[in-house]
């Protein structure tokens, strides 16, 4: 399976951290809690995972088991690329 972690922190650094560059993001920091995506940014990262991984990502898939860390969307990737 291909790891795609360091491709999704790029982007979720890139369009949802503001502030000082070094500011990094842990595999497993929860972007819920630490509030780095909202709502309306879940849907911005829904929209990249299916373009940029060719996935389809179900309303019922969009639960914090499967997008609330760079862990959690990587693990998801690989299942949905499984499939």
């Amino acid at each position: 399976m291909i790891d795609h972690k360091e491709e999704i922190r790029a982007f979720i650094q890139d369009n949802f951290l503001i502030g000082p560059r070094g500011e990094t993001l842990a595999d497993v920091d929860s972007l819920i809690a630490s509030q780095v995506v909202d709502s309306t940014g879940f849907l911005e990262l829904v929209t990249y995972l299916e373009e940029r991984f060719g996935i389809v990502v179900d309303d019922l898939e969009m639960i914090p088991e499967n997008l609330d860390s760079v862990l959690a969307l990587n693990a998801f990737v690989q299942r949905k690329q499984l499939a």
